[in-house]
């Protein structure tokens, strides 16, 4: 296994069969590649990633990340491969897996989802750097500024449009009609990338825990593929990535 220092860093990619949205869509075809492999492919050129591993529901999605580099040493139980199934119940399942199995114990757990086609290996290599370099933080991801402040979205309730955030909280008597500067705060989304330490993961059951650093990445490459735009979106943005 490829390692820049002593530390083992497990990359997990999720990708069960079912998907609603799009059937089998993380095996649709994106230029020419099924799309969850664009992140198998980045992980791998990560010089910090031991070993990159799919955890899946089918050996007919198996088969296809081996093509493109990835291990599959088991399939993924029916029981983790729901639509109610967690990120957290997925990465368990591996880690204690290659545990039991293999005696091959991560320091710090990867999960790059299948749908985020532009993650960049900079981005993976940044989330582990931060990491490596704060030994106080107990995870890393990749975050974009946020499309919408919170502060002015709506939720429905006894058929009246209600703040999302209330007034008790904002202050504010009409947040949507107030200028985005007068929040006094950025708000970001999570995209693509996360790494989380062993202990946060299998002993705290966490993504996150107490301390979450952060790598921003421009929000115009932060897609997460759910529906055919999304797909077309992705398409267009690498097509120019490759001609430029």
């Amino acid at each position: 296994y490829k390692n820049m220092n002593k530390t083992n860093i497990l990359g997990v990619i999720g990708a069960r069969s079912g998907s609603k949205s799009i059937p089998h869509k993380n095996i649709r075809p994106l230029l020419g590649k099924p799309l969850m492999c664009w992140i198998i492919e980045a992980a791998r050129r990560s010089p910090y990633v031991n070993r990159v591993i799919l955890s899946t529901d089918l050996p007919e999605y198996a088969k296809i990340g081996r093509r493109y580099g990835a291990e599959t040493p088991f399939l993924r139980p029916l029981e983790f491969a729901q639509d109610t199934s967690t990120d957290i119940d997925y990465l368990t399942h591996a880690v204690l897996w290659l545990e039991k199995h293999e005696k091959w114990i991560p320091d710090i757990i990867l999960r790059l989802p299948p749908t985020t086609p532009l993650c960049k290996t900079e981005s993976i290599n940044a989330c582990i750097e931060l990491l490596l370099n704060d030994p106080e933080a107990t995870a890393a991801r990749t975050i974009a500024t946020a499309s919408k402040h919170p502060y002015k979205l709506w939720k429905i309730e006894n058929e009246y449009l209600l703040p999302f955030v209330p007034k008790k909280i904002t202050g504010l008597a009409e947040p949507s009609a107030s200028a985005r500067q007068f929040y006094n705060m950025d708000v970001y989304a999570h995209i693509d990338v996360i790494a989380v330490r062993r202990d946060t993961l299998m002993n705290d059951g966490l993504l996150t825990g107490p301390r979450v650093r952060y790598h921003k990445i421009d929000k115009r490459e932060a897609i997460d593929i759910d529906t055919k735009n999304d797909f077309l979106l992705a398409e267009m943005i690498l097509k120019s990535k490759l001609q430029s």
